[in-house]
């Protein structure tokens, strides 16, 4: 049984179609990753289902339990903010204790006056605070239980955060772009953390995020949301090597996808230079495509080699490679490769080169931006292809 099944959830502001229908099933123990372009959806999506909106329509069930009308306190969920909302008066530790304390403790016990003076008060507060020390020492952050959010670094309060999410043991976690706020180094190392700590709970997680690297690199599965719809959800490999729309080729990936317009000619064959696809798909002759290809798969060559004829218009040092931007002579597109230090040691602004596809990696994409099954052809003479 999935942890979490969305079913076709909507969400509109007065004519403003903000979600589109949205179906998502989260496994069991299953960390994923939604992730789109600023304005997207997806943190509205987030707050849907953790009950702090509610849907136009859809369905939205956990467990087996539908949740659809239920309030944010029924649900048993999580949920970490970009800001980490904690209370700024209070302590770590009492941040911590917050969630525990409104589960465990009625109302009368919660007061400030008579809570105290009730019979098993103490005992019951000790239970707290124990629950508390545990995920502290947890998340180690038992140096912090006594500084208030003001006394503590944005990591030091983002693990505060983790821990109050953590220490009522949710059926599901919920991340609205909890690393936001961190510098990059600290970013980097925050990953790892969140990580860790979702194999460690087990609880199944849906991470909202616009960094790409965030989610390549922490889910099980990513999500990737343009414009209110859901376009595609698979494995983070798969998302980078297989997309199937050109929007999502487009967003994942640093630098961005490499696309050319080009139309299908005869025998189904769409060319690249001297590379050429054999579709598998049928389109009508003519029919506008575009074909995208990852810089890491193109090779900048001395114009002498065959490719696509262009100069270099821009060279960026990255330390372990060099971005390299070439401007075609046939077409001006800007096309941008992946080079190797020693391989771009010899390059200089305005040189004369060749880009070089490699085939095997080439996608194309109809006029609607749906991926066409394609296969490079290897022998195929230049009156062939155009009959």
């Amino acid at each position: 049984m999935s942890a979490l099944v969305l079913s076709q959830v909507t969400k509109s502001f007065g004519e403003n179609a903000i979600l589109k229908g949205i179906s998502l099933a989260v496994q069991e123990g299953e960390f994923i990753a939604l992730v789109g372009p600023s304005g997207c959806g997806k943190s509205t999506l987030l707050r849907i289902v953790a009950g702090l909106e509610q849907v136009s329509s859809g369905t939205i069930a956990a467990g087996g339990r539908d949740l659809t009308g239920l309030p944010a306190a029924d649900r048993n969920v999580a949920m970490v903010f970009q800001s980490y909302a904690l209370y700024p008066h209070l302590t770590a530790g009492q941040n911590i204790a917050v969630p525990l304390a409104m589960r465990q403790l009625s109302r009368a016990r919660r007061l400030p006056i008579v809570g105290p003076l009730l019979p098993g008060q103490k005992q019951a507060c000790a239970a707290i605070r124990q629950q508390v020390d545990e995920m502290a020492r947890a998340l180690k952050i038992e140096h912090l239980l006594d500084r208030k959010p003001g006394q503590m670094s944005g990591g030091q309060r983002q693990r505060v955060a983790l821990a109050r999410a953590m220490v009522r043991h949710p059926a599901l976690f919920l991340m609205d772009e909890p690393l936001s706020n961190l510098d990059a180094n600290l970013r980097v190392h925050a990953r790892g953390e969140i990580v860790d700590l979702h194999r460690r709970a087990g609880v199944p997680t849906l991470y909202v995020t616009h960094d790409q690297a965030e989610a390549l690199s922490m889910a099980d599965r990513v999500a990737v949301m343009i414009a209110g719809s859901l376009l595609q959800i698979a494995s983070p490999q798969q998302i980078y090597d297989d997309p199937t729309h050109l929007e999502v080729a487009r967003f994942i990936g640093q630098p961005r996808i490499n696309t050319i317009e080009s139309r299908v000619a005869a025998h189904q064959s769409v060319m690249l230079g001297d590379a050429t696809l054999s579709l598998r798909q049928p389109l009508p002759e003519g029919s506008l495509v575009t074909l995208a290809i990852r810089p890491e798969h193109l090779r900048v060559l001395p114009r002498q080699r065959s490719g696509l004829a262009g100069k270099i218009e821009r060279l960026e040092f990255l330390g372990s490679e060099v971005i390299v931007s070439v401007r075609l002579d046939r077409s001006e597109d800007v096309v941008v490769a992946k080079a190797a230090p020693g391989e771009a040691a010899d390059m200089a602004l305005g040189m004369p080169v060749a880009v070089v596809p490699d085939q095997a990696r080439m996608m194309v994409f109809d006029a609607q931006g749906r991926r066409i099954a394609a296969e490079p052809v290897r022998i195929l003479s230049r009156e062939s292809v155009h009959g």
